[in-house]
């Protein structure tokens, strides 16, 4: 391998939007996530909405929120 190319690997804190840190390797020093294993949908079994930047509004204007409400009545 060649010297003095490659990044340094250190160690990395994790923080993630529920409160949730752990510590990991990484080329940077500091990692925040918006969602973890721990607040995940699919590890935790509740359904919840992960709006990133108001996708889920954006998507209720467009159909005038009558998407999630029709579909029950089928």
């Amino acid at each position: 391998m060649k010297s003095d190319i490659h990044p340094e690997y250190v160690e990395c804190q994790v923080s993630c939007a529920c409160g949730n840190a752990f510590a990991t390797h990484s080329t940077v020093p500091k990692i925040s996530v918006d969602i973890c294993n721990v607040c995940h949908p699919f590890y935790t079994g509740k359904q919840k909405f992960v709006d990133a930047a108001g996708r889920v509004e954006k998507f209720q204007r467009k159909y005038q929120g009558d998407y999630f409400s029709a579909r029950g009545k089928s």
